[in-house]
């Protein structure tokens, strides 16, 4: 088993203040020129993990793939995505937020019925969330955790699914455009994805208020 333990600090605590349930939730896909922005949140059943579980810009694509799946055995998820039509309607942190609070909400509507039916459900439930600030609207109470994903197993968690289903969505947009190389650079702003853009205008994934040059 990995250090998982160690991350356990904020969950124990919002436990000790007496929620039952502790949500992470975490984003991957602000900085990009294209494509969307993808959001997790997962309740673990477990915590006691076989693969490492840290900030997914921590590990390597085969790494977070395994953490991936061992996730999906040991939590219930839920996942939101904005595309860039909205990005571009109502800004990228704001879409952001939305990506978030729509995970969580994905998450409840997985949740068993015994689980989210009990009485006072609302009330018990505290969501941990990566950054420092949230604006969307949720029904519980939330907490910002800066740089969370490093320092919390959930939050952490929700990093890894949300970067390798963002991930997986950039490598079907490959296949459609694949003379901007979205495999390669996940729509980040790399040379080689400005270069594509000078040479071939944008697709219609790509993000119209980024700067693009």
């Amino acid at each position: 088993m990995t250090q998982s333990q160690n991350l356990l600090e904020y969950e124990d605590k919002a436990k000790a203040s007496g929620f039952r349930f502790i949500f992470g939730v975490d984003e991957a896909g602000r900085g990009p020129l294209a494509g969307p922005v993808v959001a997790s949140a997962v309740l673990l059943k477990e915590t006691l993990f076989h693969h490492r579980i840290t900030d997914s810009k921590k590990l390597s694509s085969s790494q977070r793939e395994r953490a991936f799946k061992e996730i999906h055995q040991r939590a219930w998820i839920g996942v939101g995505i904005v595309g860039e039509g909205i990005i571009d309607e109502i800004n990228i942190l704001r879409a952001a937020h939305k990506a978030m609070a729509d995970a969580v909400k994905d998450l409840v509507e997985h949740l068993p019925n015994e689980v989210k039916g009990e009485k006072g459900f609302s009330r018990s439930v505290r969501v941990l969330i990566d950054g420092n600030s949230f604006t969307g609207q949720l029904p519980y109470d939330i907490q910002t955790i800066v740089k969370g994903d490093a320092k919390s197993l959930s939050i952490a968690s929700a990093s890894i699914i949300a970067k390798v289903t963002r991930d997986r969505i950039m490598d079907e947009f490959d296949l459609l455009y694949p003379q901007y190389g979205f495999k390669a650079h996940k729509g980040y702003p790399t040379e080689a994805h400005r270069a594509a853009i000078r040479e071939h205008g944008l697709s219609s994934i790509h993000r119209k208020t980024f700067r693009i040059s």
